[in-house]
């Protein structure tokens, strides 16, 4: 959250209340030929009215709840205000006010127009601090709620993160198990590339986004890494198409899809069928995935756990700029996803 800067919220305050004292003095001086001291003195007590209701009585009384008290509070405040001011203050140091001649007609006495004014005047600029205060406190609680929100969303997608790694690390460390069981000369390049996959998922993931472009190697990664223990990947094809560097993702959204597919793609003569094909036109991300329905029938109920936590990511995230569309017949597995990626452009200097 951005911290706000006290020293520029007083340099305004200071600012508005000396642009207003200038602009009634010079008022004042133009009507009357000169400035009466007395309103040298209005002038430094006035932002007196606007601070007490601005940092008191609304943030300790009204938005507490208690309406009558601070009725009671503002009225009594009001009365002693316009009383010390009006009969202390300017009848002892400013006597000069009233020995100004008089306008015709000008109505005198306790309950005149010479009373009634300040009045007027004690009461706007105090309601305006009240309104000041409630606009303040109600921008402060929106900052505050969409804080909690964001804090509330990234726990959330943490959690889910937290299910996804260990459902990929297993079955990482599957393959390599296969391949070390078998013997085979490509386990030391697949604990490479699981070290890769691995540091990209602990350093590089762990940012709110990624470059998609490091997003790309980190599948392309990945697929090498199944084409290492799979006996024959001929009919594994990956084609990527478009300008990835200036775009950014969200980290490991795709990865489950491309796991599944691996999981169930195989037949019952060891050959694997996997099309992937992304291409990016624009600020327009297109994913799409087929596999071949093998060996291994897909359990819903018991099994995708990937895919079921991806689709919430995908909610969490990216809201109503995606559509993703799912469809499985008798022989193969098809996902198609649409990302819009406009709102995570980078611009490189």
């Amino acid at each position: 959250m951005t911290k706000k800067n006290p020293y520029r919220e007083i340099l305004i305050h200071t600012l508005v209340w000396l642009f207003i004292s200038v602009f009634q003095l010079f008022t004042a001086y133009i009507n009357l030929g000169e400035i009466p001291r007395g309103m040298f003195i209005r002038q430094a007590i006035t932002p007196i009215l606007f601070y007490v209701n601005y940092l008191v009585f609304v943030p300790y009384i009204l938005l507490k709840r208690k309406l009558l008290l601070y009725i009671v509070a503002s009225i009594a405040f009001l009365v002693l205000y316009n009383f010390l001011t009006e009969e202390l203050i300017f009848n002892s140091v400013a006597r000069e006010l009233r020995d100004l001649p008089r306008p015709p007609n000008r109505v005198g006495g306790p309950f005149g127009i010479r009373h009634a004014m300040p009045l007027v005047f004690s009461l706007t600029i105090f309601l305006l601090g009240g309104i000041f205060s409630l606009v303040v406190d109600f921008y402060k609680r929106e900052r505050l709620s969409k804080a909690l929100e964001n804090e509330q969303k990234e726990i959330k997608l943490q959690f889910l993160r937290n299910q996804l790694n260990p459902h990929f690390l297993f079955n990482s460390l599957n393959s390599i198990y296969a391949l070390v069981r078998s013997k085979s000369d490509d386990a030391p390049e697949a604990v490479i590339t699981l070290s890769e996959l691995m540091r990209y998922m602990l350093y590089e993931a762990k940012d709110e986004q990624v470059s998609l472009e490091k997003e790309m190697v980190y599948i392309q990664n990945y697929i090498a890494l199944q084409r290492l223990r799979l006996k024959n990947t001929e009919d594994v094809k990956l084609n990527i198409r478009g300008e990835t560097k200036h775009l950014k993702i969200y980290p490991l959204l795709l990865i489950s899809f491309i796991e599944n597919a691996f999981k169930f793609g195989t037949d019952y003569k060891g050959n694997t069928h996997i099309n992937i094909k992304i291409e990016v036109v624009g600020h327009s991300f297109n994913f799409y995935i087929e596999n071949l329905i093998g060996l291994y029938r897909r359990d819903d109920k018991n099994s995708g756990v990937g895919l079921e936590n991806i689709k919430n990511q995908f909610n969490y995230l990216y809201k109503n700029n995606y559509k993703l569309t799912i469809e499985e017949d008798q022989s193969y597995y098809k996902v198609h996803l649409i990302l819009n990626l406009s709102q995570n452009e980078v611009y490189n200097n």
